[in-house]
């Protein structure tokens, strides 16, 4: 059966893309805090693309270390979990998937790149409450479940 013209859809090429990032937390006097990054209309993690070269786990670092200016990290060992979300510009969609490890420092200085307006250390609760998607609020619910397991 042939299709009239106008119920013909052009396919669409969908770009993939990964990268990998942190969800990052210091143990404070009052209980443990993670680091959020806060954007014009969502908040998010540091993460980013891994350069030719890196470990998914030296490109975490690296951009841990150029969003935040945090020095000091500690990964735990495997991936924490991934979030995975589509992205529309244009006529360009792009798949985009993001690998997290769970990380530690001692260090509460934030200096913030070009790419966030503001961050904040949140408790697990203030976190899962002002993280943009549900994904990212698992992300903090498993760093949570983990961490109570060692």
């Amino acid at each position: 059966m042939v299709r009239p013209p106008y119920a013909r859809r052009r396919r669409q090429h969908i770009k993939r893309d990964r990268s990998v990032g942190i969800v990052l937390y210091r143990d404070a006097p009052e209980g443990r805090k993670y680091l959020v990054l806060c954007k014009r209309r969502s908040t998010d993690f540091a993460k980013g693309h891994v350069e030719a070269g890196e470990s998914d786990e030296q490109a975490a670092v690296r951009e841990t270390l150029e969003e935040t200016g945090i020095t000091d990290v500690t990964l735990h060992s495997g991936y924490l979990g991934e979030t995975a979300y589509t992205l529309r510009k244009g006529a360009q969609i792009t798949r985009k998937t993001v690998a997290f490890f769970l990380g530690r420092t001692t260090q509460e200085a934030v200096t913030l790149s070009h790419e966030h307006q503001s961050f904040a250390w949140l408790s697990p609760d203030g976190a899962v409450r002002r993280l943009s998607f549900e994904n990212q609020r698992n992300l903090i619910r498993e760093a949570e479940r983990r961490l109570a397991q060692e």
